[in-house]
């Protein structure tokens, strides 16, 4: 019903939020653009992005099918690599944040290297900023990372909230500083904690420092403290500590992909279209 070259428009459309800057990534003139998505809301029957002169956004029935679009094309591109028998071979070297891994990333990239078994995954599991670190010297080729709401880098693979976290029998004392389950520096969970309560002017004391999620997790139960986790990533025996217990907002963080521009861009553009058709929830 839709075909995946308008889909494939909408999608750069959709993450670039500009009809100029869609052409470019895809080759296009900024009018086939155009043309491209009124095809696309024409074989829809709905309007699927708001354009004025200065702003492109997405209609409610744009965001559904911006997930309908990554879906479809990446099923579009796995069974063409499996009817013409293409292998795609290689080694692809990927990063991921470690509370993203307890999503379902292990799922994805168990599909990714039954689909590509020629493919050499090499996976590293750090922090955002050493991931980016590693990223820029050419250690890695993709990372899967949190970052700044906002920041003009890499695709925006979804937006979260950060949140308190706690242990349901946690209790937080407004006449004591806060126990803060933190991550070593540099860690963006921990500046996020420790630059809002600055914020505020209330205390704080690190009841744990860890490297990794599992350390998080385990002190978190332990009922010593609180820490910081995007909302969609919250275990089910641990809570979200409510604004009765003073802790200030945190706002926004983003799940993006970053890539290196000198890497092998076929099993690259891959995995990032397995990770894009199946966000992290």
């Amino acid at each position: 019903m839709f075909d995946p070259v308008l889909l494939t428009t909408f999608v750069a459309v959709a993450e670039t939020l500009n009809f100029t800057q869609a052409g470019a990534r895809l080759g296009l003139s900024q009018p086939t653009v155009s043309q491209h998505i009124r095809k696309l809301e024409q074989s829809a029957g709905r309007n699927l992005v708001n354009r004025d002169t200065r702003v492109v956004s997405l209609t409610d029935n744009g965001d559904a099918m911006l997930g309908f679009a990554r879906t479809i094309l990446a099923a579009h591109d796995q069974a063409s690599h499996y009817f013409t028998g293409s292998a795609m071979r290689g080694r692809l070297r990927f990063g991921s944040a470690d509370d993203l891994a307890l999503t379902q990333l292990p799922g994805i990239l168990r599909d990714f290297r039954q689909l590509y078994p020629a493919i050499n995954l090499e996976l590293t599991v750090n922090q955002s900023p050493a991931l980016v670190r590693r990223l820029q010297s050419g250690q890695l080729d993709l990372v899967f990372i949190k970052q700044d709401p906002g920041t003009q880098e890499g695709r925006l693979v979804r937006r979260d909230r950060m949140v308190w976290v706690g242990h349901r029998s946690v209790t937080i004392d407004p006449a004591l500083p806060v126990p803060v389950i933190a991550y070593q520096a540099p860690s963006i969970s921990r500046n996020y904690a420790l630059n809002s309560l600055q914020k505020i002017g209330r205390t704080w004391r690190i009841t744990c420092n860890v490297r990794e999620v599992n350390g998080v997790l385990a002190a978190v139960r332990a009922g010593i403290g609180v820490a910081v986790f995007p909302q969609s990533l919250i275990p089910a025996d641990l809570t979200q500590v409510s604004a009765a217990h003073g802790l200030p907002d945190l706002g926004d963080i983003d799940f993006a992909l970053l890539d290196n521009p000198g890497s092998n861009r076929e099993p690259v553009e891959a995995l990032s279209a397995a990770i894009m058709s199946r966000p992290v929830q």
